[in-house]
């Protein structure tokens, strides 16, 4: 006959052995896991840094981009509620005028019933309605005819209205999305940053300098600018406003005076030499006229990987520009800003 004992619980003891085993088994297997996802290297965090500060700064300036349009779209939308207000006080100007004579036909005895008809009756309607019981006067069909233009360019100026705002709200959304973006970017650069040691960050950092040294040349004695004619006086007065902003600080969407993005940087200088260039990248190619390399002079704007970048000529393959974040406004060699799109000259 088969036992029906209850089978022997495991003692306190086997079942401490038991857990602790488990456990060992546990951080094996994660220090294995760890083992096959090694630490990234130095060079490979620099890269993906840079690759995402780069599409930091295409984000920013596609946020000035729709902030430009944003300020210009308020700007219309302003006017035309301006010009709305101003139609409707003379529409409602023209009402009160045959409001007056209705009263006062009112008042001795009774209102005509062609002016009756006006004022009960949809004015699109009217003439052909008052013709046809042969009351209307050539007054009355003159002020008419005002009141129905008016009516039309207020319902027209309206729409217009209507749909600008619609638009100011796309943009709106693109902001946010925009904003939220390079904040993705940037905060994405400075996790990957975080993984290494505060001595390997010093070793990036070093390795900035001496690149920016290297690519720009910097230091005073040894930058050769050559002696290329600027552009014009305009380009050259542009350039030298640009130079005093040397050494301060890449921010995202800054126009001076104490930081500066590239298109930042670029309109700033160029409003002090007293032109005024549009805010992003993507609008400033269009406030001159494109040149090739080989026509770049000094104080002209040059382009760089699809519309993203943009610099001043300053002579002898250099540019002076704001960089990316974590940099500073500097010269730099062209060889190192990566695809030549074009050269933009203002003003001449």
């Amino acid at each position: 006959m088969a036992s029906h004992r209850r089978p022997k619980q495991p003692s306190r003891t086997r079942v401490t052995v038991l857990t602790a085993t488990a456990a060992a088994a546990v951080a094996l297997s994660a220090q294995t896991g760890a083992q096959a996802a090694p630490k990234p290297k130095i060079d490979e965090v620099k890269s993906k840094v840079d690759k995402l500060y780069h599409e930091a700064e295409e984000a920013t300036e596609q946020h000035s981009l729709a902030e430009e349009r944003r300020g210009k779209l308020q700007k219309e939308i302003g006017q035309i509620q301006d010009r709305v207000a101003r139609g409707q006080q003379e529409l409602n100007t023209l009402r009160d005028q045959i409001g007056s004579v209705a009263s006062a036909q009112y008042r001795s005895g009774g209102i005509d019933p062609a002016l009756q008809l006006f004022l009960s009756s949809n004015p699109d309607d009217y003439l052909d309605k008052a013709s046809a019981i042969g009351r209307v006067t050539d007054q009355q069909a003159d002020v008419l005819a005002t009141i129905q233009d008016k009516q039309r360019a207020l319902a027209q100026e309206r729409a217009e209205a209507t749909a600008k705002l619609a638009d100011l709200e796309d943009v709106r959304k693109t902001l946010g999305e925009k904003k939220k973006k390079i904040q993705g970017k940037l905060a994405e650069a400075r996790k990957l940053l975080n993984t290494l040691t505060a001595e390997e960050r010093a070793r990036i950092q070093q390795q900035e300098r001496a690149e920016a040294e290297r690519a720009s040349r910097a230091a005073a004695p040894r930058l050769d600018l050559g002696n290329e004619a600027p552009a014009s006086g305009l380009g050259a007065a542009a350039l030298s406003a640009a130079a005093t902003q040397l050494g301060k600080p890449y921010v995202s969407g800054a126009e001076g005076p104490n930081a500066y993005d590239c298109s930042g940087l670029t309109m700033w200088a160029y409003r002090q030499a007293g032109a005024t260039l549009t805010r992003t990248t993507y609008t400033q190619q269009n406030d001159g006229v494109k040149i090739g390399r080989s026509q770049l002079r000094p104080g002209d704007l040059v382009f760089f990987n699809g519309l993203s970048h943009v610099g001043l000529y300053a002579g002898n393959n250099t540019i002076l520009h704001a960089p990316k974040p974590g940099a500073v406004v500097r010269y730099e060699s062209m060889n190192y800003m990566g695809t030549f799109q074009f050269g933009v000259r203002i003003g001449g």
